[in-house]
C-alpha cells in the first residue's frame, strides 16, 4: 500500500503500483522513487513517514520527513524555510557518522519540503527496556562509551541534539565478519535530530532551543538557552531511566531540589565511580557540569570502567542483593518513603524437615488451608472429598462430602468457623467448620471452578474459573455480586491483599492483571499475553502488599514492585512449573512448589533459593504456612500431606 502525502487527505491503502491517490488525485512518489508506506509520527510542524526506495534494485526502506509549519505571516514562512535549509546541511555533515542516519535527500515537491533519511532497523531503549528490564551497570557504561564519541562529533559541528532520551537511540544488529568468521553485533545509534523541532522553536520562541523532551532535557533548556552540556545532562537522565526503570519526574525530589535515584535501584548495585560521573552529568548548574562529552570519556577511563564493564566488581549473584521501596501509599493517601535491607541469610532457619505425613486421601491433595488460629488443616482432593485435621496433634477430624468432581480449592473464613470449597463440578460449598455441615450451595458458574479467595472482612468470596471470568459473590446470601472479564483463557490462581484492596490472578493467557477489588475495574497488567513465553500458573501477595509473586509454567518466578508496577525479581531454580506459593506471616521468606516435586524456600531479596526439599513423590500442588510462621504444610499429587518444621 502507499500513503498520500497530501495533509488534506488521509488515504493510506491505494495500490502500489499507483502514481496518484485514488481520493484526491495527489501524486504519491517523490522524485519518482521514494513512496511513503506507513505513517510513523506526526506533529504541527509535519509528518514522518516510514518508505521504500523504488529506484534501487533492492527497494531498500528509508525514512521521509515532510515539513509544512503552519504558521501565521509570510516572514515567520520565509524564516522556517531558510532554517530548514540550514538543518538539511548540518544533517548531510552529521550523517557521514555510522551512529548517525544518513541524509539521502532533501528537495521541495508540491510546495512542501521533505528530507529523506537512512532509515535505523532495530530497537529503541525504552523498548529494550521494557523487554529485558533495567539496565545493569557494564551496560551503562557500554552505553557512554558508544554515545559519547557521537555526542563529540555533533558539538564539534556546532550541533547541538536537543532530545537525548531513549527513545531516540535504537540498538541496531550488523554484520561483522573477523578473522574469516561472520558474527552479529549490535551498535548503538542516535536518531531524530529534529531539523523541523529547532526551526519551530527559534521561529516561535526566539531563543533557539527549548525543545526536546521535558523529563529528559537540562533546566537551562526549558529557558530556551541549551548548551552542549544540556545534551550530556539528557544523556545522565537517561542512564539512570535505564537503571531504574523508573520515570525520571520520580527520580528527583523537588522539595530537597536533588536527585534521588539511588533510592530506586532494586538489585542493580552502582559502583561509587559511575556514581559520581552520573551525579556530576546530572548537575543543575552548567558551570559544575561535564562541560564535554571528552571529559566524560576521560573520567570513564580514569576510573577503571573497564573492570565493570568485565563485571569484575559486580556482585555475585549469590549474594545477598537490597531490596528498596520507596514512596509507599499510606492510610491517608499521603506517601512515605521506605527503605528495606534484606535480613543477614543467618537470621533465617534453614533446618526445615518433615516432621509428619498425613495420609488419608484416596486421590491428589490439589488444595489446603489453615485456620486462622493455627490449629485446623482443611485439604481438598481429586477424590472429591474434603478432610480436616487437627494441625497441631496430627489427626483427622473428620471427611467433608457433598462434591461430585474433584475439590480444586479450600479456604478459611477469616474467622475460622466456615470453609469454602470449590470443585470441577461447578459448585461453591460453604461448610460450617463446628458442625461439620454443609450450610450453603453456590451455583452460577458455567465450567470448572480452579481457585477461591475470600476477602479480610469475611463478606466477599471470589471464585476463578476455566471459563476465564471471575465472579465475587456475598458469602453470606451467595448471591453473585459482580463478574470480571478480562482473561482469555482459565484462570489458575488468585489471591486478594491483606488490605483488601487489590485482586490478583494469572491465566493461561500469559498475563497477571490487578483489579480493583471494590470495583471490579483493572489496575494494571503484567506480561505480554505471549503464550510461546509460557504462562503464569500461581500467585501470592507479600503480607505488607508490596510484592507479588507469580511462578511460571517453565519453573521461573517473578517478583513485581506494586509501587512501581514492574518486574524487579526473576528466580530459577524449579525444572518445571511452578504450580503454589505463599509468603510467611512476617514477609522475609517464602515458598515454592512445582511440579519437579520439589519445595523451595526463597529469602525475599536473595536470587537462589536458601532450602530445597524433595520428599514428595509426585508433584507438588499446594504449600500453606501457619500463622505463626513455624510450620510449612504441603499437598501433592502423591496423596499425602506433609508437615514441615
Amino acid at each position: 500500500m502507499t500513503y498520500c502525502l497530501n495533509p488534506d487527505c488521509d488515504r493510506a491503502d491505494n495500490p502500489d503500483e499507483a502514481r496518484f491517490c485514488y481520493n484526491c488525485g495527489a501524486r504519491l512518489l517523490l522524485r519518482e522513487r521514494y513512496r511513503a508506506v506507513k505513517l510513523i509520527g506526526q506533529g504541527g510542524f509535519g509528518r514522518t513517514f516510514l518508505a521504500v526506495d523504488g529506484d534501487k534494485p533492492s527497494v531498500p526502506q528509508c525514512v521521509i520527513k515532510q515539513f509544512f509549519p503552519q504558521f501565521k505571516g509570510t516572514n515567520n514562512r520565509e524564516k522556517a524555510a531558510e532554517l530548514f535549509e540550514q538543518e538539511a546541511v548540518r544533517l548531510e555533515v552529521l550523517g557521514k557518522h555510522s551512529q548517525i542516519p544518513e541524509l539521502l535527500a532533501h528537495f521541495t515537491q508540491d510546495r512542501r519540503q521533505y528530507l529523506v533519511q537512512e532509515f535505523i532497523d532495530g530497537q529503541n531503549l525504552a523498548e529494550v527496556l521494557e523487554i529485558e528490564g533495567a539496565f545493569r551497570e557494564s551496560q551503562i557504561i557500554d552505553l557512554l562509551s558508544s554515545l559519547l564519541p557521537v555526542l563529540d562529533f555533533i558539538h564539534s559541528h556546532n550541533i547541538i541534539h536537543r532530545d537525548i532520551k531513549p527513545e531516540n537511540i535504537i540498538r541496531r544488529s550488523f554484520a561483522s565478519l573477523e578473522k574469516g568468521e561472520c558474527t552479529i553485533k549490535t551498535r548503538l545509534v542516535i536518531v531524530d535530530f529534529g531539523a523541523a523541532k529547532s526551526v519551530i522553536a527559534t521561529v516561535i520562541t526566539h531563543k533557539g532551543t527549548s525543545i526536546g523532551t521535558p523529563e529528559f532535557i537540562a533546566p537551562e533548556q526549558v529557558k530556551g538557552k541549551a548548551v552542549y552540556a544540556s545534551d550530556l545532562y539528557s544523556l545522565g537522565v537517561t542512564a539512570i531511566h535505564l537503571l531504574t526503570h523508573v520515570d525520571p519526574v520520580r527520580l528527583f525530589d523537588t522539595g530537597e531540589n536533588i536527585w534521588v535515584w539511588r533510592n530506586y535501584l532494586v538489585n542493580n548495585p552502582v559502583s561509587d565511580e559511575l556514581g559520581y560521573i552520573l551525579d556530576k552529568l546530572l548537575q543543575h548548574a552548567t558551570n559544575r557540569r561535564y562541560q564535554s562529552a571528552a571529559d566524560v570519556l576521560q573520567d570513564l577511563e580514569r576510573n577503571g570502567t573497564a573492570d565493570i564493564r568485565m563485571g569484575k566488581i559486580l556482585p555475585l549473584t549469590s549474594h545477598p542483593l537490597p531490596l528498596t521501596f520507596n514512596l509507599l501509599p499510606t492510610k491517608t493517601g499521603s506517601y512515605t518513603q521506605i527503605t528495606k535491607l534484606s535480613p543477614p541469610l543467618r537470621k533465617i532457619s534453614l533446618n526445615w524437615q518433615v516432621i509428619h505425613t498425613l495420609k488419608g486421601h484416596f486421590g491428589s491433595v490439589e488444595s489446603i488451608a489453615i485456620s486462622p488460629d493455627g490449629e485446623i488443616l482443611a485439604s481438598g482432593s481429586t477424590d472429591r472429598k474434603i478432610k480436616l485435621w487437627h494441625l497441631l496433634d496430627r489427626r483427622e477430624i473428620c471427611t467433608l462430602t457433598g462434591h461430585n468432581d474433584r475439590v480444586s480449592a479450600v479456604v478459611f473464613s477469616p474467622d475460622g468457623k466456615v470453609i469454602v470449597s470449590g470443585s470441577y463440578d461447578q459448585n461453591i460449598k460453604l461448610w460450617q467448620v463446628e458442625k461439620q455441615e454443609e450450610i450453603l450451595t453456590i451455583k452460577g458458574n458455567s465450567k470448572w471452578i480452579t481457585c477461591l479467595a475470600i476477602s479480610p472482612d469475611g463478606e466477599t468470596l471470589v471464585s476463578g474459573s476455566s471459563d476465564g471470568t471471575i465472579k465475587l459473590w456475598n458469602s453470606l446470601a451467595g448471591k453473585e455480586l459482580r463478574t470480571i472479564k478480562g482473561h482469555n483463557e482459565h484462570i489458575n490462581a488468585m489471591a486478594i491483599s491483606s488490605d483488601g484492596g487489590i485482586l490478583a490472578s494469572v491465566s493461561g493467557d500469559g498475563t497477571v492483571k490487578l483489579w480493583d477489588f471494590q470495583t471490579g475495574a483493572e489496575i494494571h497488567t503484567f506480561g505480554d499475553g505471549l503464550l510461546r513465553l509460557g504462562f503464569f500458573c500461581s500467585v501470592a501477595f507479600s503480607p505488607d502488599g508490596r510484592i507479588l509473586a507469580t511462578g511460571k509454567i517453565d519453573g521461573t518466578i517473578h517478583l513485581w514492585d506494586l509501587v512501581e508496577m514492574r518486574e524487579f525479581l526473576m528466580l530459577k531454580g524449579h525444572k518445571n512449573r511452578v504450580r503454589t506459593l505463599a509468603f510467611s506471616p512476617d514477609g522475609e521468606i517464602f515458598a515454592s512448589g512445582s511440579m519437579d516435586r520439589t519445595i523451595k524456600i526463597w529469602q525475599v531479596g536473595y536470587r537462589e533459593a536458601i532450602a530445597s526439599f524433595t520428599d514428595h513423590l509426585q508433584e507438588v500442588y499446594t504449600v500453606a504456612f501457619s500463622p505463626d510462621g513455624r510450620m510449612l504444610v504441603s499437598g501433592s499429587m502423591d496423596k499425602t500431606i506433609k508437615i514441615w518444621g
